[in-house]
């Protein structure tokens, strides 16, 4: 039986493997999601981002047990950052979540960003064709936590969970663009803490500023090492998700996902082109350091020969 069968049988064994091989990028794994292309569409991918330090590996645990309650089938992919130097990731933050390796409605599965920026893995879209072609209904993904820039995720799942805390920063903190208007729904985690109340009025204050919303992001509050204020979490998601049903949303941010994969796709080939072309000019390009030639010239003959030899 060929792996992608198994994947779609509901195989764990497969379903892990079937990962290890879109994540190294290893022969045979484009076919591999090609044949797991038509099992896939059913899952619904939660984002879960926001500042280090955030608790996002505690809420995802909550989030994740909520919805095993409601027997639903889950699958979490935590990212982790991958050493620059070493090119090394400790993928710590399953550890959080050791419990739940033994409730077989849950499959966990950690990943490096392996120098991607924006929060995500690369190999994160592949990894959410095969979880979702393995049976989950629930796919959460639980972003490295970056900061301001930290915005793939948007192109990725259907909701988005921003956590925040209180005493990350000054008052305006909450209002500043990028990071903050990317979420679908906002959680202040942490809520045991005195400044939290502050946080969320901070965010309900920088979600006014926009008086045009289809679906304003609820706010709520949350202490996610005790348990407390997931199911309010759990429903502002669900919330979300009828809105994005009702709307026809969701089917653009889905197509908008497959147009990104595509997208990837033909850069990564593009890429390797340009590389090998990068190779045949490096003594022009050694020479420009000294004034000899530049870089435009170069990169308008290495685009010129490109274009030639695909026509």
């Amino acid at each position: 039986m060929e792996l992608w069968e198994r994947v779609i049988q509901g195989d764990e064994v497969a379903c892990a493997r079937a990962i290890s091989l879109v994540e190294d990028e290893r022969e045979g794994y484009i076919e591999l999601l090609k044949n797991l292309q038509p099992h896939t569409g059913s899952a619904v991918v939660l984002g879960f981002t926001g500042p280090p330090g955030a608790g996002k590996s505690t809420l995802v645990d909550k989030v994740a047990k909520s919805l095993r309650k409601k027997d639903k089938k889950v699958g979490i992919i935590a990212i982790d950052p991958t050493s620059p130097f070493t090119r090394g990731a400790i993928l710590g933050d399953r550890i959080r979540m050791s419990d739940l390796n033994l409730d077989p409605g849950v499959f966990i599965r950690s990943m490096g960003t392996r120098g991607s920026l924006g929060g995500i893995s690369k190999a994160t879209q592949a990894g959410i064709k095969v979880l979702d072609a393995y049976g989950c209904e629930y796919i959460l993904i639980e972003t490295v936590g970056v900061g301001q820039s930290e915005i793939d995720i948007v192109n990725t799942a259907d909701t988005v969970v921003m956590v925040m805390v209180p005493g990350l920063g000054d008052d305006i903190q909450a209002i500043k663009a990028g990071i903050m208007e990317i979420g679908d729904v906002f959680v202040v985690n942490k809520a045991d803490n005195d400044r939290a109340r502050k946080t969320r009025i901070e965010i309900e204050m920088m979600l006014d500023f926009n008086k045009n919303w289809e679906f304003r992001p609820p706010v709520s509050m949350a202490i996610a090492s005790e348990g407390e204020g997931i199911e309010e979490l759990v429903d502002n998601i669900f919330k979300h998700q009828d809105y994005l049903e009702r709307s026809g949303k969701k089917e653009q941010r889905r197509f908008h996902r497959e147009r990104i994969q595509v997208e990837q796709y033909v850069m990564t080939d593009l890429r390797d082109l340009v590389d090998e072309e990068i190779e045949k000019y490096e003594e022009k390009i050694r020479a420009s350091v000294h004034g000899g030639s530049d870089p435009y010239t170069i990169g308008e003959s290495i685009y010129s020969t490109i274009v030639r030899d695909e026509q």
